[in-house]
């Protein structure tokens, strides 16, 4: 499944993507789509068989699922 994580601050993401790739999570950071918002805008798509938790990542805004049709989807509600 494809994931998108916003995060409040740039170094929150850079964070998440570097532990991300230490775990072999396929990701990238990428400016965050002009129809979700972020503080820092950039994002952290990845590419895993379960989403993040935002609990564990104190920096993350929020996670989104990406559906086959490009529509994001809030985790969580």
């Amino acid at each position: 499944m494809t994931y998108l994580a916003t995060f409040h601050t740039h170094f929150g993401a850079m964070r998440f993507l570097k532990q991300c790739l230490k775990e072999s999570i396929s990701a990238k950071m990428m400016p965050v789509p002009r129809e979700l918002s972020a503080s820092c805008g950039v994002c952290v798509r990845l590419e895993s068989v379960c989403a993040p938790s935002v609990p564990e990542h104190e920096d993350m805004e929020r996670c989104y699922i990406m559906t086959s049709n490009g529509a994001y989807v809030p985790l969580g509600g």
